[in-house]
């Protein structure tokens, strides 16, 4: 007996202390929600409303100026005179304008021959177009097999021109900008963009260059993008219904409202006078390509979209890639963003209403807002309210408005409706590194200028894979382990817990898929089984 007292004593005491613990923390608790804990998350809870307030006018908005262009006919070659280029018997083919085709490339082993072959096979006078390949590689065999692709052409008359730099200053911004020093290029009237994963149908010079050619206010014509892996795997699905709503809708409202939308850096085609003035390539953010559009539009220049013109290109195939992609697409606006307020507010050269267009729906909402308000309110403040009831979400803010919103990003990818729970669920997991990135930028904080290629795969690939069973690659746990993701998840299954015993609003549905969504990204189960042609290059 006293055997067995005496080994209760310890269980005893550590029960003793656990209750001490929990008596502590739950008078804490207790002592500081009313005063500081609730108004503080009714505040959070007002800001989070006064945003999706904000980005569901924005959405209602973009969605009736789709209607009206649908329903009225405004197509380019209405708003826009566009008649095709005539020979001309006299002239030959210099009445045809010159154009520089640029395709920045590094270390793209897998896609180099498939944009290339794509920019030497676009329909036009031989004679009025040079294609200029600019390898940043850094490892020598790439180049070399880069240089050796370019001479092949070169050797099929096709007018190439292969250059390299001995360093990396400025990523794709420095590349751009260094080839436009060269001699032959002051002849050039046009300039493509392409980047490495890029290949345009042959007609696309003929459908691009009138509108440039007839309307000197154009200073850009862009194409859309069209995803040739977007059925790989769940993970492409969810980025084709982002994507697709950002050309079906932002694009195309931007061109036919204020003739003003972000270049997105591929696929389009600059009048070279306007890139000139606009003060050319800057490598001051990440966004390159969003930095030169706006300060173009800050000149009076106008740009077009071109829905109707699609150039086929990839998606990530990896969530490594596509976080380090969306990092990049974050990170880079909010910067500009920072960096390019008060030259827009003081420019003199555009109506107030196109500054408003600009500060207001173009940055504000869509590159911060959205980002931030995903994550604060769906995945923070709300599961938060669940641990303290005092404060309430209306039924509106919780429900209503986020319905409508998803319901109306989801048109752009009608085919994909039966996907739209998951696109929900992912994109509020993507929505923690967005706003994180966002947060650097419009800090510059550490990661600010990180430029990381995005990894690609390659059509060629892909077709070798098709017939062999998809390969998980040999990934080591550490390294898909994502501890952000997991303690997310965590404090979202907590808050489901804690509804299913004490909550009212039923939150814990959500709270529990959304929990599992994060665990799922947190432990690497997305974007991780790649072909197997491919992992065995790798290898």
């Amino acid at each position: 007996m006293d055997r067995l007292s005496s080994t209760t004593i310890v269980p005893d005491t550590f029960q003793g202390t656990r209750d001490d613990l929990l008596m502590q923390m739950g008078l804490i608790w207790s002592q500081i929600k009313a005063p500081l804990i609730v108004p503080l998350l009714r505040l959070a809870v007002i800001v989070c409303l006064i945003m999706s307030l904000m980005l569901f006018i924005e959405r209602v908005y973009m969605g009736i100026v789709i209607v009206l262009v649908k329903l009225f006919g405004r197509k380019p070659e209405r708003r826009y005179k566009w008649e095709p280029i005539k020979d001309d018997v006299e002239l030959g083919n210099s009445a045809y304008p010159m154009v520089l085709v640029q395709i920045p490339m590094y270390n793209e082993r897998e896609v180099y021959q498939l944009s290339i072959g794509a920019a030497c096979g676009l329909s036009w006078p031989s004679d009025r177009i040079i294609i200029q390949v600019l390898d940043d590689s850094t490892d020598p065999t790439i180049k070399d097999l880069v240089e050796l692709e370019c001479q092949r052409w070169g050797s099929k008359g096709i007018n190439i021109k292969y250059e390299v730099r001995d360093n990396r200053n400025g990523y794709k911004a420095g590349a751009l900008k260094e080839g436009m020093k060269h001699s032959y290029v002051k002849q050039c009237d046009y300039v493509v963009i392409l980047d490495a994963d890029f290949q345009p149908e042959p007609h696309f010079l003929w459908r691009t260059i009138p509108f440039l050619l007839h309307n000197p206010v154009l200073a850009l014509v862009q194409a859309r993008w069209k995803f040739v892996n977007a059925d790989e795997c769940l993970m492409t699905r969810m980025q084709e219904m982002s994507l697709d709503y950002h050309f079906t809708v932002e694009q195309e409202v931007g061109s036919s409202t204020y003739a003003f939308f972000g270049f997105n850096g591929t696929a389009g085609v600059w009048r070279i006078a306007a890139l000139n003035e606009a003060g050319g390539w800057k490598d001051r953010t990440t966004v390159e390509d969003m930095d030169l559009a706006v300060r173009a539009s800050l000149k009076g220049w106008k740009f077009l979209y071109l829905g109707s013109l699609k150039v086929k290109n990839e998606l990530p195939s990896t969530l490594k890639a596509y976080r380090y992609q969306q990092h990049r697409w974050s990170c880079g606006p909010a910067n500009l963003f920072r960096k390019m307020v008060l030259e827009i507010i003081k420019n003199k050269k555009v109506s107030t209403w196109k500054k408003v267009h600009v500060i207001y729906s173009f940055f504000v909402v869509r590159k911060l807002v959205a980002h931030i308000v995903t994550f604060c309110f769906y995945c923070v403040v709300l599961p938060a309210t669940v641990l303290v009831p005092e404060v309430e979400v209306p039924k509106w803010g919780a429900v209503y408005i986020p319905s409508i919103i998803t319901l109306l990003n989801a048109v752009g990818t009608p085919r994909s409706l039966h996907l739209l729970v998951f696109w929900i669920l992912f994109e509020n997991v993507m929505s923690l590194h967005r706003t994180k990135a966002t947060f650097i930028g419009l800090l510059e904080a550490g990661r600010v200028n990180e430029w990381i290629v995005t990894e690609k795969l390659g059509d060629a690939l892909k077709a070798k894979a098709a017939v062999k069973a998809p390969q998980k690659p040999r990934f080591r746990f550490g390294e898909r382990l994502h501890v952000l993701e997991l303690l997310v998840g965590a404090y979202l299954f907590f808050c489901g817990c804690y509804d299913v015993l004490f909550g009212k609003n039923h939150y814990f549905i959500y709270l529990y898929a959304q929990a599992i969504a994060f665990f799922i990204m947190g432990f690497g189960y997305v974007g991780t089984i790649i072909p197997n042609s491919y992992y065995n290059f790798l290898r």
